[in-house]
């Protein structure tokens, strides 16, 4: 009886942790909000969960982006600042008109992309290292172009930030579209394929003829972008530029909510779902805090705990 109770354990404990990995970032969410029906007044109105989602769509876009990197097993730490640098360069160039500020602003996203890739592909820095550094130079960048906050006044801007179709914000339809596209792009497409074999194994990649450097470098480009578009997005709604603020911290934010969203950081897969999942359940939980008046440092204190459980769950998972 001992030793049947014994060699079960295990057992039990392997696929509990396997269910946490594939199934837990959901349960986390339908716990939250099992929780803040029950605790937090008015969460169930329609103008709450508008909020909710309009703050976490710039999150989830960035999200994915780093999604896509870390599946490479690699990592962008310069999100944050391709953030505001996006703010400042729509400041900046606004006058021209919506369309060639937007165009201006995915050309300095997809330099600061291009150097990311170039680095970490070509020259084979670590990407920890190459992000770094373009986390610096890109945030002091964007203060060079505009050193302060300053107020937006554009018409097709103030639409894009508050402009609605059916009553679902713009924001939320970009954020829906990306993750729906970028799902399809690592599932069904020989792109996504090639970044998921990159990934698992960079050296076999090299030797099945995998385009390695040009795949690696795409994917950085595509994660500067589409933190660029984050940003124009946060900018929009805010109607300010704020290059100082605008993107602090996060490249930790994205990271978090893709670990916990059941992608590893070894590379080799990819979960868009999870990773939207992710950044819903942190948002959940800082606005839960928030809403019940606990400070600030509460809210980091929650998310770093979060993410020790998600490591944790992830032991083992590694590449498949």
């Amino acid at each position: 009886m001992t030793e049947a109770v014994l060699r079960t354990a295990p057992l039990d404990r392997t696929r509990v942790l396997q269910w946490l990995q594939t199934y837990g970032v959901y349960a986390g969410v339908a716990l939250l909000l099992i929780v803040n029906i029950a605790i937090t007044p008015y969460f169930l109105s329609a103008e709450n969960f508008r909020t909710q989602a309009v703050q976490v769509a710039p999150v989830i876009i960035v999200a994915i982006g780093m999604a896509l990197v870390i599946g490479t097993e690699g990592i962008d730490l310069s999100v944050g600042a391709v953030m505001a640098l996006a703010a400042s360069v729509t400041a900046l160039y606004l006058g021209y008109g919506l369309l060639p500020a937007l165009l201006v602003v995915a050309v300095f996203a997809a330099a600061i992309g291009l150097a990311n890739g170039a680095l970490v592909a070509l020259v084979g820095v670590q990407p920890i290292v190459a992000t770094l550094a373009l986390m610096v130079g890109g945030r002091g960048l964007a203060l060079v172009l505009l050193p302060q906050l300053e107020d937006l006044r554009n018409p097709g801007l103030a639409s894009l930030g508050s402009g609605a179709v059916l009553g679902v914000p713009y924001l939320i339809l970009v954020a829906a579209a990306l993750a729906l596209l970028a799902a399809f792009v690592v599932r069904r497409t020989t792109f996504g394929r090639q970044l998921l074999a990159i990934g698992d194994s960079r050296p076999a990649a090299q030797l099945a003829g995998l385009p390695v450097r040009r795949v690696l470098i795409i994917v950085y480009v595509l994660c500067a972008l589409l933190a660029a578009v984050a940003g124009v997005l946060a900018t929009a709604r805010l109607q300010a530029s704020d290059p100082t603020s605008l993107g602090n911290l996060m490249e930790l934010s994205a990271i978090t909510a893709v670990v916990v969203g059941g992608t590893p950081l070894t590379g080799g897969r990819v979960n868009i779902a999870g990773t939207v999942a992710g950044a819903v359940l942190i948002q959940l939980l800082t606005a839960t805090l928030i809403k019940h008046d606990l400070p600030p440092s509460w809210t980091q204190i929650a998310q770093a705990i979060v993410i020790v459980c998600a490591v944790y769950a992830a032991r083992g998972r590694g590449k498949r």
